[in-house]
């Protein structure tokens, strides 16, 4: 057999849409907003000494 033999009952309600966006701007602050927020906080000369 192939996996092409093997079906998948996919339907995209509202709800699952939904919960996707939430998701996906959730890790999008999580990954961007925040360590931006860390950035800004930080003296940029120590920042600069340090790397």
């Amino acid at each position: 057999g192939s996996f092409s033999e093997i079906g998948f009952g996919f339907a995209l309600s509202p709800g699952v849409i939904t919960s996707a966006l939430v998701f996906a701007v959730v890790m999008g602050v999580v990954g961007g907003f925040l360590p931006a927020v860390r950035a800004a906080r930080l003296n940029i000369v120590n920042a600069l000494r340090a790397s």
